[in-house]
């Protein structure tokens, strides 16, 4: 498996372009916006796009999901339902960011803690993490020891929980119960800034330190 990092949308969304490489075949994660950037990037690898994966449903990590969807003629999965009122309220969350308007969808599949999904050769495994929002969704390749976990967790920070239907409580309870016991080794990839690790952000996390 190999990814290659897409910063798009004025915040820096990190989408991810995850490749299997014995088939070529691969999925984009949270793609937020500038799909002919996105577009491109598929074209330029070489590899046949088979489905968009959604960590959550706010603006930034779903705002080009729709387009591309029906550019490659491929499904949309995700988040977990409890995200359906974001998708919902995209025009609205377009107009309250001053992003360009994206319709409201529903995607092709809800994602559920513990479904399993396949990149070409490559597994993928769909946790519940619910706090920033109450469908977020994380991906984890126990093959590859890395995990696509949108606005749970950042180098050095938490994701918020002001938002609507955001929990702090349940947030902090999502990263030490559903990510911490994947193991100190995992690096993540989160939805904005970059990479670290969760035994990182187990002992230096000003949030979360374990110390």
């Amino acid at each position: 498996m190999k990814y290659q990092i897409i910063p798009v949308t004025p915040y820096q969304q990190n989408c991810s372009l995850v490749i299997c490489q014995s088939s070529l075949q691969a999925a984009l994660i949270d793609p937020g916006g500038d799909s002919d950037i996105l577009a491109t990037a598929i074209e330029d690898q070489g590899v046949t796009l088979q489905y968009i994966l959604l960590t959550h449903g706010h603006l930034d990590h779903v705002g080009a999901a729709m387009a591309l969807a029906q550019q490659f003629k491929v499904p949309i999965l995700g988040p977990h339902r409890a995200d359906q009122f974001w998708l919902d309220n995209l025009p609205e969350q377009c107009k309250a960011f001053g992003f360009p308007l994206s319709a409201a969808f529903t995607p092709d599949r809800w994602l559920n803690d513990g479904d399993q999904l396949l990149i070409g050769q490559q597994r993928l495994d769909v946790i519940h993490c619910p706090g920033h929002t109450p469908g977020h969704v994380v991906f984890f390749s126990a093959s590859a020891r890395l995990a696509w976990v949108g606005d749970v967790l950042f180098k050095g920070s938490i994701g918020r929980t002001d938002f609507p239907q955001g929990d702090y409580d349940t947030l902090i309870h999502s990263i030490k119960q559903k990510l911490w016991p994947l193991g100190e080794a995992v690096v993540f990839i989160p939805g904005h800034g970059p990479c670290s690790s969760f035994g990182a952000e187990m002992r230096t996390n000003p949030y979360l330190g374990d110390r």
